[in-house]
């Protein structure tokens, strides 16, 4: 072969091999039209709303391949349904395109818990929403404060900033709904501790102001309560009246206090607790 194109002139091999790089080029484009499939498009079909199961059967019957992009929780769809696809439905790719997936996840991912103590009822519905959650039921209760929350709570026990709660709980709020309209006697809270007395007021909605501690305290729940104000009774031996949702200022100290016996109380009656 070689000596043949010895024994030819110098344009004809030129020639040849012009010709010969022409065919060879040809023969690629045919063959890479063969194996990519050049200009056969399909049209991608809708998934969303289908199991993922479902989702790829129908995707890779069709010469398309299939992966799961992401996952996401939304507890309005059924777990493991498609939520969005790409490329979208209706769009022209080539044969063995890649469908990516985004699934509903079927377990709910866990969430901490926010503090809403404290925040308005408004701010607190939005950063229940912002955080996943659900808004459930709202309690009112007296206090000085109007629509603050006072407590939060999931399935009727209160809930801790910083507990992981399942995406979509439902998160309930004891809110404060001002000072009520009951005449309440002020209770007598000297010689109970600082926790049996905030249990026996958390009954009729009065809260705690200011706490004063003696020297020497170092277990502020289990402190006596020593002195109060307003007091039990009036300077003329009344019992002094105080309203749902205001406040008592206390002072404790470490040992229990010896109450006065010969205090007399003519003018007692039976709504003091």
């Amino acid at each position: 072969m070689f000596k043949f194109l010895s024994n030819k002139p110098l344009w004809v091999n030129i020639v040849a091999a012009f010709v010969l790089g022409v065919v060879l080029i040809l023969l690629v484009l045919s063959s890479l039209n063969f194996f990519t499939k050049h200009g056969k498009v399909l049209r991608i079909p809708s998934v969303a709303g289908k199991t993922y199961d479902e989702a790829k059967r129908s995707l890779e019957q069709q010469g398309f391949e299939v992966e799961i992009q992401d996952s996401v929780y939304r507890d309005t769809v059924r777990p493991g349904v498609v939520l969005r696809q790409f490329p979208d439905a209706d769009e022209l790719v080539k044969v063995n395109r890649t469908v990516f997936l985004t699934i509903n996840r079927t377990v709910p991912p866990d969430v901490v818990m926010p503090n809403l103590v404290g925040m308005s009822f408004r701010n607190a519905e939005i950063v229940i929403r912002q955080f996943g959650f659900k808004m459930g039921d709202t309690l009112y209760k007296p206090d000085f404060t109007r629509n603050t929350v006072l407590n939060q709570s999931v399935n009727g026990k209160e809930v801790q900033p910083g507990t992981k709660l399942p995406m979509g709980s439902e998160i309930s709020l004891t809110l404060s709904g001002g000072p009520s309209g009951i005449d309440l006697a002020v209770p007598d809270l000297t010689g109970m501790t600082f926790n049996e007395a905030k249990a026996k007021l958390g009954l009729v909605g009065i809260s705690f102001g200011s706490a004063v501690y003696k020297a020497g305290v170092t277990d502020s729940a289990n402190a006596f309560i020593y002195d109060q104000d307003p007091k039990h009774y009036t300077s003329d031996g009344r019992v002094s009246r105080i309203r749902a949702g205001q406040m008592i200022d206390i002072w404790l100290q470490t040992e229990k206090p010896v109450r006065d016996t010969t205090a007399a109380n003519p003018q007692d009656d039976k709504s003091s607790f």
